[in-house]
């Protein structure tokens, strides 16, 4: 390679998803992240497996025993000719793949593979329901809502037998989310932050979405709520796990995941983190939004070289990093000294290759990670 492309800024890669731009970069792992091994003992997997009727299984989502993760977005992917092929399936009398459920201390169940196929069903039986349409085989019933179906077809759907994979709650966690990312076969597989929701109970997911739904959140990131593929929630994850564990435990054990999955279950232990350490930390990262909008404004954890002619998508790493740093400065200190920190953090990402590398790929790197906090540190005390 020439020195010319050794010094080149990393491309800024915008991710998409269903043929859209998301607004949020692609974060990109090296080979080596990408093959991170946490070895553990197979004795450790608890994993039953039984057959339950569709209606059972309904029964238990409608109880609350069964839980489908609410206020998951990718439910919203699926088209109605693909739920009525599905419906179709069942009609038909041929075999759904096989679900797999976690079960948590309590008793309760979450689904850990096929939460858009029960989703589908649940709706479709129990819920608002949806006319059947663009069917294969039984194109009498085209148009149909479950109401609608002779009674025979209604009971052949009840009774249809799912095959479900219990893992039990003895089982780590973080060979849980192993486990998970194994089986997460479906058409558009779950990213990171979509599994630790699904296995995540309510405490946690109510936290992040508080976060993601403040007026500053939305308004630095120029109204990233509610994103698609739950990168919003990612990122205010991100926030709380080095704001509540620090970045010394990310460089004790420089793993995203298991670093993100801890502060998942600290956020949803209310003893471990009680109702008053919440608050204070909505009240840090709305600090953090407000700050950020300051200095930043709509190119707010954007890369913005002073060769941008451009707003860039929102890049996770740089969230990361002046999200944290911001959160304890004075507003009137960084409103005095706006245009020279602006100025100092647009340099770096114009100049500092080893920075653009940072924020860029191989982001889980204990190096890169380091780096960029201390570079944000030393931007953000410019002028002092």
């Amino acid at each position: 390679m020439t020195s010319e492309g050794r010094n080149a800024a990393p491309a800024v890669v915008e991710d998409v998803f269903d043929g859209e731009a998301t607004g949020v970069e692609v974060e990109q792992l090296s080979l080596e992240e990408a093959a991170i091994e946490r070895p553990w003992n197979p004795e450790q997997i608890r994993v039953s497996t039984s057959a339950f009727s569709l209606r059972n299984i309904l029964d238990q989502i409608d109880e609350g025993s069964l839980e489908l993760a609410p206020d998951f977005q990718r439910g919203k992917v699926w088209k109605v000719d693909q739920k009525s092929r599905l419906v179709e399936s069942l009609l038909l009398q041929i075999p759904l793949p096989a679900f797999y459920f976690s079960e948590d201390t309590d008793g309760a169940f979450h689904v850990v593979d096929g939460l858009q196929r029960l989703s589908t069903l649940h709706s479709f039986v129990r819920g608002e329901g949806f006319p059947l349409k663009g069917l294969e085989y039984l194109r009498n019933a085209e148009g149909d809502r479950f109401q609608d179906l002779a009674v025979q077809w209604q009971r052949r759907i009840n009774n249809a037998q799912l095959i479900i994979n219990v893992i039990d709650p003895t089982t780590p966690g973080d060979v849980m989310y192993d486990i998970f990312k194994r089986i997460n076969t479906g058409g558009t597989p779950l990213n990171a932050q979509e599994i630790r929701h699904c296995m995540s109970k309510p405490r946690s997911r109510q936290i992040l979405k508080s976060m993601t739904h403040s007026k500053s959140f939305t308004v630095a990131t120029n109204g990233m709520t509610d994103h698609i593929r739950m990168n919003d929630r990612e990122m205010a994850l991100r926030f709380a796990a080095f704001r509540i564990l620090g970045l010394d435990t990310y460089m004790d054990h420089p793993v995203m995941e298991s670093f993100l999955m801890r502060a998942t279950r600290l956020l949803d232990d209310v003893e471990a983190f009680p109702d008053i350490e919440v608050e204070e930390l909505r009240r840090s990262f709305s600090a953090a939004m407000s700050n950020a909008y300051l200095l930043f404004e709509e190119n707010s954890f954007r890369k913005w070289p002073l060769t941008a002619s451009w707003k860039s998508p929102i890049n996770r790493a740089l969230f990361e990093t002046w999200s944290i740093t911001l959160a304890d400065f004075d507003p009137f200190d960084l409103k005095q000294r706006r245009e020279q920190i602006v100025r100092a953090a647009r340099e770096r990402m114009t100049l500092d290759i080893e920075y653009l590398n940072a924020i860029t790929s191989s982001t889980a790197d204990r190096r890169r990670v380091a780096y960029r906090f201390d570079a944000a540190l030393e931007d953000a005390r410019t002028g002092l």
